[in-house]
């Protein structure tokens, strides 16, 4: 059943606004709505789902990328599983709401409760993070009649990208997501407190760290260069080709890849495999590459922990590297260039937003490995350029991508929809 996360507070008047995503910690989305409930003071509820549903919901993401045969979502019994399992928490929710009331559903996993929400007298907005640049016959198209119900009970689409949107929408709002610079993931480090969080993991040390899991055949020295790039286990972030990267590289060069501990994350039942795909790309390079590469696996259960170890881990990286095969927005690359990291991002979906390529980091098609490469070397023997970079995306992130921003572009939506 649904599980309140941040209630509204007691006496708080009428009409709300509840956000409804599908997990409380792991991932962009859970993260944006941990600042932005503060900032916005709305409720925020977690759906519940069995392991079919959270299979259902995936094979939902990897069609909205292209990634999956849409044939498939002829089965009903797919629906009937999506949907079998959001009706009682719908029914919950419908019992909680009133005429005016505001409810924000974000991404797939929750779409399902938009006709119990719409027939209550509320709202319904869906904020879909996800998306590529894809015809809609590969993939989205199927999706947007697999649920064209659910759809129908929506007063407005929020999405990064219109391409990101399905068609004949009531009202569509442009809302790229955002980072609060003042949270422990992106506040201010010096390199002293850098040393000692990389030190207690155990990446500059090999000593076992509570809460994180670096696998690695060497500490990482403390004069490396390193690249970093930190994702969810998920095919889509290109991992294993993450880790081939390395070849080529100069040999002071290392590659950090940093993810969360995937059986931590209910909604994604691939993170495992992933894993596992990239140890065994690791297992095939040479003695003298495996030891420039370095996996940190990070625990959410400690939510504090975790935001500062990812930030150190962007302070100490030279270059951070997103190696995205589709990339709905980004929010790691984001939270890299509000630190001044110089940034090599593939040219998809909502990188391209915040990169000019050139500018303030560089692009890069990401099935040209050699390409990429290129464009690590570039940077990796270029101080100079790396700073001009970090000090442009820094700037640009400020002005675009802030808390601040994103509450001010709510409110908008709120009221668009009321």
């Amino acid at each position: 059943m649904l599980t309140p996360v941040w209630e509204v507070e007691p006496g708080t008047e009428k009409p709300l606004v509840v956000h409804v995503n599908a997990t409380a910690t792991g991932g962009g989305v859970s993260e944006l709505l941990r600042g932005l409930v503060r900032h916005q003071h709305a409720g925020w509820a977690v759906i519940a789902g069995t392991a079919d549903f959270y299979v259902m919901t995936k094979y939902l993401h990897h069609l909205l990328h292209g990634n999956a045969d849409p044939g498939r979502l002829d089965d009903p019994a797919l629906m009937r599983t999506y949907r079998a399992t959001l009706a009682p928490q719908g029914e919950w929710f419908a019992q909680r709401v009133t005429r005016g009331d505001v409810v924000v559903l974000h991404d797939p996993q929750t779409l399902g409760l938009a006709p119990a929400i719409e027939a209550a007298g509320a709202r319904v907005v869906w904020h879909c993070h996800i998306g590529a640049d894809i015809a809609p016959e590969r993939g989205p198209g199927a999706v947007w009649r697999a649920l064209d119900d659910e759809l129908a009970a929506v007063d407005a689409v929020v999405t990064t990208l219109p391409e990101f949107a399905p068609p004949n929408v009531r009202e569509l709002f442009l809302v790229p997501p955002a980072i609060d610079p003042a949270a422990p993931k992106n506040r201010e480090l010096t390199q002293d407190e850098v040393a000692v969080v990389l030190a207690e993991i155990g990446l500059t040390t090999g000593r076992v760290s509570p809460g994180v899991t670096v696998i690695q055949e060497k500490p990482l020295p403390y004069n490396a260069r390193v690249v970093l790039q930190v994702s969810r286990w998920d095919r889509l972030k290109d991992m294993p080709g993450v880790v081939r990267c390395v070849v080529g590289l100069p040999q002071d060069a290392h590659i950090v890849l940093a993810g969360t501990e995937p059986t931590e994350i209910p909604d994604d039942l691939e993170g495992l495999a992933v894993l596992a795909e990239v140890r065994d790309v690791l297992t095939g390079l040479s003695e003298a590459d495996r030891a420039r590469v370095h996996l940190v696996n990070i625990s959410l259960k400690q939510p504090e922990h975790n935001a500062r170890v990812v930030n150190a881990l962007q302070r100490r990286a030279d270059v951070v590297l997103q190696k995205s095969l589709q990339e709905g927005f980004g929010l790691t690359v984001t939270e890299a260039m509000v630190k001044g990291r110089a940034v090599v991002a593939s040219e998809v979906g909502g990188l391209r937003q915040q990169i000019t390529d050139g500018y303030n980091g560089l692009l890069v098609d990401p099935a040209d490995l050699d390409g990429v490469r290129a464009a690590l070397v570039r940077l990796l023997a270029d101080p100079a350029l790396r700073r001009e970079f970090g000090e442009r995306a820094r700037a640009g992130v400020l002005e675009r991508y802030t808390m601040r921003r994103l509450v001010e572009d709510y409110l908008k939506v709120i009221a668009g929809v009321r």
